[in-house]
């Protein structure tokens, strides 16, 4: 640390001088994380979730009285901007592009709690990977894991392999690498057929009913988000939750033993990753020809 005080500091990351304020402030009270732990934690994070926001649109949520405070969506790059941090234009908004880890951290000490990229890279129109979400209506839902098998089980046999991805909140996302070749309206073609068959086989488990209210208890297959402007979850993102949970790759046995997405959190995900590494990248693109010459 170059220099501190009671309520600020600067710490000096990659050349860049970073200014942390408030730094004992609690962002999640119940599980002893202040400001400086969590940006301890982006620091462990940044090899991993940098490789999912870099060179993509950004969207943050702020939360800056904690996880359980007030918060607010942060499209536009915030004033006043540092002279390493980038931005991108997209319509009317200039995006920050989280593409180095003094960014990571300036937009950490904004209390900045989780990070939505876009689908596409900049300047590009084909999307990067294809998701689909799988989203309970009722938490907390113990049938959730049961339902990413279900999905993931129907892309094997469709030759399709996909990591599951908690949400870091209360669903799953079912990520499939891909070449960038593919439309938006060809994977959602994709998607609606999946979704169909998994309602048609399991009608008292899943949904593709849009409208909350009408879903009952159901889980709803979200096969729509994935689509232009629209963002999830990164991988390894924070989320604003009271067990500070992050967006965590699994495998497909951890799934098979229903595990709970609340054990993959700030204070476990270090280890984690430094035993099995980033499981989405170890994934190969996926060819979807064969599905789509199916569907057609």
């Amino acid at each position: 640390m170059a220099a501190a005080t009671k309520n600020k500091g600067v710490v000096l990351i990659e050349g860049q001088e970073i200014t942390v304020t408030n730094p004992d402030k609690l962002l999640w009270p119940e599980m002893g994380i202040s400001k400086v732990m969590y940006l301890e934690k982006l620091m462990a994070l940044a090899p991993f979730l940098l490789e999912y926001c870099r060179g993509r649109y950004l969207t943050t949520i702020r939360y800056p009285n904690g996880y359980a405070g007030k918060s607010f969506y942060q499209k536009n790059a915030p004033d006043p901007l540092p002279d390493f941090v980038k931005t991108a234009e997209l319509g009317d908004v200039n995006y920050v592009v989280l593409d180095s880890l003094p960014t990571l951290l300036w937009l950490g000490n904004l209390a900045c709690l989780e990070f939505h990229p876009s689908f596409t890279r900049i300047g590009e129109e084909l999307p990067a990977e294809w998701l689909i979400d799988i989203d309970p209506s009722v938490d907390p839902e113990p049938r959730i894991m049961e339902a990413a098998e279900i999905i993931g089980e129907s892309l094997d046999r469709m030759g399709i392999k996909s990591v599951p991805k908690t949400s870091g909140a209360t669903g799953v996302q079912i990520y499939v690498p891909i070449a960038r070749q593919y439309t938006f309206d060809q994977l959602r073609k994709i998607g609606h057929f999946v979704a169909q068959y998994a309602v048609q086989k399991h009608p008292r488990l899943f949904t593709i009913e849009r409208m909350k209210k009408d879903r009952g208890t159901l889980i709803y297959i979200d096969y729509l988000q994935h689509w232009h402007g629209k963002t999830l979850s990164a991988p390894y993102t924070p989320r604003a939750r009271r067990a500070a949970t992050v967006s965590t790759p699994l495998r497909w046995d951890e799934v098979a033993r229903r595990c709970d997405p609340r054990d993959f959190n700030l204070l476990t995900i270090q280890d984690r990753l430094n035993s099995l590494g980033d499981l989405i990248g170890q994934t190969p693109a996926q060819n979807l020809e064969p599905v789509l010459s199916f569907i057609d």
